[in-house]
C-alpha cells in the first residue's frame, strides 16, 4: 500500500515539472521574438523622428 501511494505521488509530481518546463521553454522563445519585435519598432520610431526632423538636435 505505501509503494502504491509513493508511485502516484511520484506521477504527479513528475507531470507537474514536466508541465512547467513545457510552458518555460515556450515562453522563453516568446520573450524572445517580442524583445525583437520591441528592438524593430524602437528602430523605427527613431528613424520617424529623424526623417521628420525632430531627431537632428
Amino acid at each position: 500500500m505505501k509503494m502504491d501511494e509513493t508511485l502516484i505521488n511520484f506521477a504527479e509530481g513528475a507531470f507537474s515539472i514536466a508541465v512547467a518546463g513545457f510552458l518555460l521553454i515556450r515562453m522563453e522563445r516568446r520573450l524572445d521574438e517580442l524583445t525583437s519585435a520591441i528592438a524593430r519598432l524602437e528602430s523605427a520610431i527613431l528613424g520617424m523622428a529623424r526623417s521628420s526632423g525632430e531627431g537632428a538636435r
